[in-house]
């Protein structure tokens, strides 16, 4: 017997032709057990019963006695696809529709109050079927519904099109709904990152702005008192200082227009942190849980703003991670000063106690920001830090279950430094 047919067959009724079930609400769900499922096996039970008992009843009355391990086993048949139509909607409808013609064939039924129970878990099962398969699939379970009852009840066919009709209609109401929440949820999310990175990106700009303004004021200042400094200076001299602050003054006035815009709220007159607060940092982090290790290599040089900047804020995105995701870990920093810029290197051993993540996203929607300063987004604030410095950032799980960051950050763009 070929393998490729039975496998296919069984992916047919199993995984292929259906979609994944639908989230339950937090309300039908306790734990591991999800409550629709309990619910149907209890209906299942009951339905058993009823069904066994009305088929012993009917037994009794009728001339042809049958065996009763044969009427429970039809009862069973009739009811269990009922508690396996949220997992196997396919099959539990097929099973369904099997076993009510099987015992249709076996047992006269006639309008007894086992065709009431029997067409209650199929029309349960074709709602399943209706929801979770493939319009293809459905269009045939309807056409076997109908074609079934002409063959069992040949003048019960207007009520097998209205049994057919009524399950599926309002599956089909309940899929498109799924459909559309689904939709929106995945709207939502992609909406939330994008957002998430404009806003990052609006921090980073309004940091740039300080960080610049800074040096071209002081360009301006040094340009306006640099001919008070020689006397009797050359008009050229003078001219030439006068251009230099004029210029400076220009592009701070342009630089205010563009990313001035990005202000909101009160003008934050603090100075910007950077290494020289790593201590302040470092203790605001031990004081939250952690152990922190900090190791120096290299020749510490006076670093850029911006890039001083970039790497305080680095590093306190994922001390508060690991603040807030691996409470008691030990984490491991790592500074190295290199000719062309700086390295940080930052870890965590594994906590037994709690998550290990040290700079992913927060699932929760909230962000790192121990001590205000994150800016709620884990990676996505770092990553945009050492992108608009032209460096690199790798971060990810360790082989002993931590997590490590690991960022680069040139001293001088590499356009510049080519």
């Amino acid at each position: 017997m070929d393998v490729k047919p039975t496998r296919s067959l069984a992916a047919t009724f199993v995984t292929d032709t259906t979609s994944p079930p639908a989230p339950r609400p937090r309300w039908l769900r306790r734990g591991r057990f999800d409550l629709v499922e309990i619910a149907d096996v209890i209906t299942a039970l009951i339905c058993f019963a009823i069904t066994n008992a009305t088929l012993t009843n009917q037994n009794a009355n009728q001339p042809g006695h049958h065996a009763p391990g044969l009427l429970l086993l039809l009862a069973f048949l009739t009811c269990a696809p009922l508690a396996l139509r949220t997992r196997f909607p396919l099959a539990a409808w097929t099973a369904s529709t099997l076993a009510v013609i099987g015992t249709s064939l076996v047992v006269s039924v006639g309008a007894s109050g086992y065709l009431l129970v029997a067409l209650l878990v199929y029309s349960l099962c074709l709602y399943a079927v209706a929801v979770r398969c493939r319009p293809r699939i459905v269009i045939a379970a309807a056409a076997v519904t109908v074609v079934g009852a002409g063959f069992l009840e040949p003048g019960a066919v207007p009520e097998a099109v209205f049994l057919a009709v009524s399950p599926l209609l309002i599956g089909a109401v309940v899929r498109q709904r799924r459909s559309g929440e689904r939709q929106l949820e995945e709207q939502e999310r992609r909406h939330s990152g994008e957002r998430a990175l404009l806003e990052e990106r609006q921090r980073i700009a309004r940091e740039l702005h300080d960080v610049v303004a800074h040096h071209m004021s002081v360009i301006a200042i040094q340009a306006e008192a640099a001919p008070y400094k020689t006397a009797d200076p050359p008009p050229e001299l003078v001219e030439s200082f006068a251009d230099i602050r004029a210029s400076a003054l220009a592009g701070l006035s342009e630089l205010r227009r563009v990313l001035g815009v990005l202000r909101t709220g009160q003008q934050d007159t603090a100075p910007q942190p950077g290494l020289d607060d790593l201590d302040t940092l470092l203790d605001s982090a031990r004081s939250g849980g952690v152990t922190v290790t900090v190791t120096r290599s290299g020749n510490p040089v006076p670093l850029p703003e911006g890039v001083d900047l970039s790497a305080y804020r680095i590093l306190q995105e994922a001390l508060s991670n690991a603040m807030r995701h691996a409470p008691g870990s030990h984490v491991r920093l790592h500074l190295a000063y290199r000719p062309d810029g700086l390295a940080l290197d930052v870890s965590n051993d594994v906590d037994p106690k709690a998550v290990l993540v040290l700079a992913g996203e927060d699932r929760a929607g909230g962000g790192g920001g121990g001590g205000g300063g994150g800016g709620g987004h884990g990676l996505v604030g770092m990553r945009e830090r050492t992108t608009m410095l032209g460096g690199s950032l790798d971060a990810g799980p360790t082989a002993d279950g931590g997590f490590r960051v690991a960022a680069v950050l040139p001293v001088s763009p590499p356009g510049e430094a080519a």
